[in-house]
């Protein structure tokens, strides 16, 4: 839904801390709000980033590929960062942070199609276009109005000194 989601730590915080707060995050989408946003992404790949907090070493990470009515696929990279290619069908990752042998935080990502993103990617330029068409349209409206405006106000001048 629509407000905060504040991502929190259980263990491994600083200073003997048993919650920390590692980021806050606005959700716009829906109710769970549970999905993270990559660090980077292009037509061909998306950088995704686990939950942690400096020095990431301190942390195991387990990264897992997630598809409905099956066991999770673990995957073989430990690393707090994970760069993938993008496949032909969406794919759903989560990343869980692991301090003492326990979950202490999870993140999962939808890795979109390439045809998706294509699709979206080009949405969007077709939106900025229709944008730019509607921008141009009141911009010649508006002055043409000011023109037809101007020239009568110079006809009602003229008009007025020759009955004058």
């Amino acid at each position: 839904g629509i407000g905060i989601r504040e991502v929190l730590l259980m263990n491994g915080c600083p200073g003997g801390e048993t919650k920390c707060i590692v980021g806050v995050e606005e959700c716009h989408g829906p109710v769970d709000c549970g999905l993270g946003r990559p660090i980077s992404e292009n037509s061909k790949s998306v950088v995704m980033s686990c939950i942690y907090i400096p020095p990431e070493n301190r942390f195991k990470y387990v990264w897992k590929i997630l598809a409905p009515n099956k066991t999770a696929h673990i995957l073989p990279n430990d690393s707090a960062v994970m760069e993938v290619r993008r496949d032909t069908h969406p794919i759903t990752y989560q990343c869980e942070t692991q301090g003492n042998e326990s979950v202490i935080a999870s993140v999962k990502y939808t890795v979109h199609a390439t045809t998706e993103h294509q699709t979206k990617q080009s949405g969007r330029i077709e939106t900025g276009q229709s944008r730019k068409k509607r921008a141009d349209a009141i911009l010649v409206f508006c002055l043409v109005t000011g023109i037809i405006f101007t020239l009568g106000v110079i006809f009602a001048i003229i008009f007025i000194i020759l009955h004058w």
